[in-house]
Formats: C-alpha cells, sequence, structure tokens
C-alpha cells in the first residue's frame, strides 16, 4: 500500500469514527454528562473530523505532487488527532483529570502538522 493510500485511509477510519463519536455524544451521553463534558466531547470530535479532511487533502497532493514534507503533516495529523481528541474522549468517559495534561501534547502535534504543510507549500 503506497502513503497517500495509508493516509487516505486513516482518514476514513477518523472519519468514520468522528461520525459515530459524535453520534454517540449527541445521542448516549447528553443526558448522562454535564454541559462542560459534553462541550469538551464536542471539540475532541471537531478536531477529529477537520484533521480527517487534512489528511485527505494531504493524502490528494501526495498523489498529484508528492514533497516530502507533506508526510510529515501526514503523520502530525493522524498522531495529533489520537493524541488530542483521544486524551479528551478518554477524559470525558474516565473523569480522570490529569489526561488533560496530555491533550496540549496532541494540540502541538496537529500545529506541526499545518506548519509542514506550509512548508512543503513554500518548498514546492
Amino acid at each position: 500500500m503506497s502513503a497517500p493510500q495509508i493516509w487516505l485511509s486513516v482518514a476514513a477510519i477518523y472519519g468514520a469514527a468522528g461520525v459515530v463519536c459524535g453520534a454517540f455524544g449527541a445521542h448516549a451521553l447528553r443526558a448522562r454528562l454535564a454541559p462542560d463534558l459534553l462541550a469538551v466531547w464536542h471539540t475532541a470530535v471537531e478536531y477529529q473530523l477537520f484533521h480527517a479532511l487534512a489528511l485527505i487533502a494531504v493524502a490528494i497532493l501526495m498523489w498529484v505532487r508528492p514533497m516530502p514534507w507533506l508526510g510529515v503533516a501526514a503523520a502530525c495529523f493522524a498522531l495529533g488527532v489520537l493524541v488530542f481528541s483521544g486524551s479528551l474522549y478518554l477524559l470525558v468517559l474516565s473523569s480522570v483529570r490529569v489526561l488533560g495534561a496530555v491533550t496540549p501534547i496532541g494540540g502541538v502535534l496537529l500545529i506541526a502538522g499545518w506548519i509542514a504543510l506550509l512548508v512543503s507549500a513554500i518548498r514546492s
């Protein structure tokens, strides 16, 4: 499987999981969680779905015009979603507040992904 196919597959998994998580939050968690925790869940879903779209764009760019920094962007987006959204999901479901300390690491990875995409654009 080529790199674009891998990243497109990851994007599809993140997209599908994001919709599932969004529906779960809207239907199963709404009556069980305080509004502030629902907002945290919603933030996790939004970032996951936005970056699934970003991964799709990066995968398409890899097919059209391969550039080394695109792989860095894709990896940062993929890992960033896992750490950022994943830590928020776990925080909401487990109420383990320490997980909130991990979330910024995911945010930094997402920012690094956007910077890598910028570098790719500048160097192309």
